[in-house]
């Protein structure tokens, strides 16, 4: 729970604020952009204005969203109302589920809702709200990794509801070493279901984004939206294995056609048009081998 003596100074009186155990993570400055914002001199997030009445529930969805519980709430009345409104519906059969894990930084993690079995990308924080809407919606089929750094709970969510586990081979590691599919791909590949993985070493070695019919990318941490940038980006500060093999990777991705891309870490983003992805793509290669210089 967040604790009123570690409220930072920055919060702007009111209900809402947000205390020092904050990450950094972004998870409450897009679940609710209107309420919360960085502060540059303290690298965490703080309330910038207190929600009115009609952002008041998005900003309940950000504390509960929260990975390390650093938002707190005074006479503003429970979350329970909030807590049922993850995995929260984006277009069509996808959602993001909300629920960020401190275990993988505040990543983002999405459920894919579909007749011939559910899916999840990534592993969201096994909070018993979650769980159960997910048993309600006809639990979890699969569970699609697309690295080592993003697979929180993992376990949890195989326990409960007997998913499979698909990663990389060069991603496991000691807590993943009983991932029941564990991929030695080194081109895109069919996973099931209007599922194909794609290799996009780079930020690790055995990164994986996901294409889904066409449309949804879900790109781990090899790509995001910006907001800072206005446009798509990679980080090389963040590339934790190897910054031309990302670029690579990158270039990669021209192949295929997608609208939306549904990263991990950073701001999710959809195009107008396949086209116009493109070209964002293609400006961000730009970019990275500018940056490579």
């Amino acid at each position: 729970m967040a604790q009123p003596e570690l409220r930072l100074p920055q919060n702007v009186p009111g209900d809402f604020y947000v205390d020092s155990t904050c990450i950094d993570c972004d998870t409450c400055r897009f679940v609710a952009a209107d309420v919360f914002a960085r502060s540059e001199g303290a690298g965490m997030s703080y309330v910038r204005v207190q929600p009115p009445d009609e952002g008041h529930k998005r900003a309940m969805m950000a504390l509960v969203a929260c990975p390390t519980a650093s938002i707190g709430s005074v006479g503003s009345g429970d979350a329970r109302e909030a807590a049922g409104l993850f995995p929260e519906n984006l277009e069509a059969e996808v959602s993001y589920c909300g629920y960020a894990s401190e275990k993988s930084f505040g990543a983002s993690s999405y459920f894919v809702e579909r007749s011939d079995g559910n899916l999840l990308i990534d592993s969201p924080r096994a909070a018993g709200p979650l769980l159960k809407s997910l048993a309600e919606r006809g639990g979890v089929r699969r569970m699609l990794l697309s690295h080592r750094d993003d697979v929180a709970d993992h376990a949890r969510y195989h326990e409960r509801f007997g998913c499979e586990r698909v990663l990389h081979a060069t991603e496991i590691g000691r807590s993943t070493r009983d991932v029941e599919v564990q991929l030695e791909i080194t081109e895109p590949t069919p996973v099931g279901g209007e599922i194909i993985a794609i290799p996009t070493p780079g930020h690790t070695e055995g990164h994986l984004v996901y294409l889904y019919r066409d449309r949804f990318l879900f790109s781990g941490d090899h790509l995001w939206w910006s907001p800072n940038v206005g446009g798509l980006h990679a980080s090389r500060r963040h590339c934790w294995w190897n910054w031309p093999k990302q670029i690579e990777s990158m270039e990669a991705l021209l192949d295929f056609s997608f609208e939306w891309v549904l990263p991990g870490h950073g701001r999710r983003w959809q195009a107008p048009s396949s086209s116009a992805m493109r070209r964002e793509i293609e400006a961000l290669i730009g970019c990275m081998k500018a940056a490579r210089a």
